[in-house]
């Protein structure tokens, strides 16, 4: 049988993710309160932090921002994506407008 959970970062209710995504308060805290939908949602966030500040996975103290990062992304009400960042093709946030393809 499915977990539901009253997933946090979706406001509704959803299948749960089959176990913690890391071992910690944080990890057992994601499991009980988002949904695998919500959860999913991180790794392209994360990726964007990581490409847009050129960040190494690997370095401690990267990934204790991340982890701060991500506890804001599911629990926290500022959550956002990067000063500056606009998706590949889209017009940037200021500055000259997007190089239009001919």
């Amino acid at each position: 049988m499915v977990r539901m959970v009253d997933c946090v970062k979706l406001g509704r209710t959803l299948p749960g993710l089959e176990q913690p995504p890391f071992p910690g308060a944080l990890g057992q805290r994601i499991f009980d309160h988002v949904s695998a939908e919500g959860y999913s949602l991180w790794q392209p966030h994360m990726t964007i932090m990581i490409n847009h500040y050129a960040l190494n996975p690997a370095d401690p103290e990267t990934r204790k921002l991340l982890r701060n990062e991500m506890e804001e992304f599911f629990f926290g009400e500022n959550a956002r994506l990067p000063e500056g960042w606009a998706p590949p093709g889209a017009a940037p946030s200021k500055g000259a407008p997007a190089p239009q393809r001919k």
